[in-house]
């Protein structure tokens, strides 16, 4: 069974997909960091790029928008290689033709075009657009920009593909393509046909709101998160939606009854006592997936390290001694981690290239068994992913599709005290680091007396565990060493002084 969990507020709004009491979707949302993907804008070019064939496109943000040649208009012969099976437009870029037409014959700077967000500003990098727009419904995903008809596969069945196919054929208009989402499995003639409707009417209101807009700007929103969420995550298999406001209640009900009327009585608004996440124990497993290390039940645990492009995950035993020998030990603990490792990627919602170091194992047999299982494990999830082989040395390389920000990126930032380092200078490598700088004043300086300016942490150090190097130093000098403690200084931070 999967249940909906909404938790919302006035500065933020939290969803979360729980099935079978495993949390398999987390989105989070902030009403001063809206996310931008699906948004529609009108864009001026500022700047083509013909060395790395794409150009920066002013969309009215603070940062450029980035626009590469593949998702230009006429920039490609198969737009429909821009889709993925669910209508939402690849990102990635990986295994992607090279250009059949230069940036510079298709784009000019000062041209006004109309893109699409097709994932939000990560890191340093700005926003990535494409001319080829997708507008999702509850059924269907409509392309104006490309004359294709494709059904997910996730439906497996043939004739309920022919069927819809059939249907979405005779319906849609002669402009433009449509892929049947998995959703639409089981769907009436007559949920789909107001799906095209609704589509084809938006897009004409989308055209109009472009001619009327100025420059550069925002002309068409993708839904508020808790029914972008409902749209693109509510089954069959969903049984409650569980809302703790009244107002986003009232308003997942009207979109219920006009979009969805006979799972209305699906909804209910949360009347429990505490915090609708802690009471679903959601709370905890946010908490636990901030943390560098996640412990698995045998006592082993995981490592997960993010940089900007690549996140790296070490398996360990930990404090797991197994009963028989050492292999069956280390199988056991990698195929537990294989569970707990796809289950963090789809929490932390990782992107980009992924690592897995998993325990050297010596028999072949058992890289194939933990890969497979791996395999097994990530085809539970929505967001694409491709596995490569395992190394002998019991290394997994793996691409999983990113469109927004990792959990970490959204609810953290670095450290402003070691500044993202995740570790400090020891107090003895400072210390060292004094008498170095000492030496080398009094080589340029001649001074009667040096003062040391340090944190008191430090000044501590020097007079407990150093003392006897600061005599000899001093000895070595010629003249006295005198420490002043500084309370606002870094740990690391020093500064000697020398008096004459």
């Amino acid at each position: 069974m999967s249940e909906l969990i909404i938790n919302a507020t006035t500065v933020e709004t939290r969803v979360a997909l729980v099935e079978n009491g495993v949390i398999s979707d987390l989105v989070i949302e902030r009403e001063k960091e809206r996310g931008l993907v699906g948004n529609v804008f009108k864009g001026r070019v500022v700047r083509v790029l013909p060395g790395m064939q794409a150009c920066f496109v002013d969309i009215g943000l603070d940062r450029a928008a980035f626009l590469y040649v593949g998702d230009v208009l006429g920039g490609v012969a198969d737009a429909v290689d821009m889709f993925d099976e669910d209508g939402l437009v690849k990102v990635e870029g990986v295994n992607r033709a090279p250009p059949k037409v230069p940036i510079q014959d298709v784009v000019k700077e000062g041209q006004l075009m109309l893109v699409q967000v097709a994932k939000d500003p990560i890191g340093t990098k700005g926003a990535r657009l494409t001319m080829h727009i997708s507008l999702p419904g509850r059924y269907l995903v409509y392309m104006p920009t490309v004359s294709h008809l494709g059904v997910s596969r996730r439906i497996e069945q043939e004739e309920e593909r022919a069927r819809l196919k059939d249907i979405v054929q005779q319906l849609k208009p002669d402009e433009g393509g449509f892929i049947v989402r998995t959703a639409c499995e089981g769907a009436s003639q007559k949920d789909i046909k107001n799906d095209i409707e609704y589509l084809t009417k938006l897009w004409k209101e989308i055209h109009k709101a472009y001619d009327k807009q100025n420059g550069p700007g925002n002309i068409h929103m993708d839904l508020d998160v808790e029914l972008r969420a409902i749209r693109d995550l509510f089954d069959d298999n969903v049984k409650r939606v569980i809302v703790d406001d009244p107002k986003i209640h009232k308003k997942v009900l009207k979109f219920f009854n006009q979009f969805l009327p006979k799972f209305k009585s699906n909804i209910e608004l949360y009347a429990g006592a505490g915090p609708i996440f802690d009471h679903f124990g959601i709370e905890l497993e946010i908490s636990r997936a901030l943390g560098r290390k996640v412990w698995l039940k045998s006592g082993g645990y995981i490592i997960v390290d993010e940089a900007e492009a690549l996140v790296a995950i070490d398996v360990n035993t930990g404090r797991y001694v197994g009963k028989r020998n050492l292999e069956d030990t280390i199988i056991k603990t990698n195929l537990e981690a294989v569970k707990e490792i796809a289950y963090q990627l789809r929490l932390r919602n990782c992107g980009g290239i992924i690592i897995l170091d998993f325990i050297d194992m010596e028999k072949e047999s058992n890289r194939e068994k933990v890969l497979e299982s791996l395999k097994e494990e990530l085809a539970k999830d929505r967001a694409k992913t491709n596995v490569l082989t395992m190394s002998s040395l019991g290394l997994v390389e793996m691409t999983r599709k990113r469109t927004r920000e990792s959990l970490v990126r959204t609810l953290c930032e670095p450290c402003s005290y070691c500044d993202g380092k995740g570790y400090l200078k020891s107090k003895t490598t400072i210390c060292y680091e004094i008498f170095r700088e000492l030496a080398r004043e009094a080589k340029v300086k001649e001074a009667t007396s040096s003062q040391v300016h340090v944190h008191p942490d430090i000044a501590d150090w020097l007079y407990s565990e150093e003392r006897e190097m600061l005599e000899e130093t001093e000895e070595y000098l010629g003249r006295p060493i005198s420490i002043k403690t500084e309370e606002g200084f870094h740990l690391e931070q020093f500064e000697v002084v020398s008096k004459h």
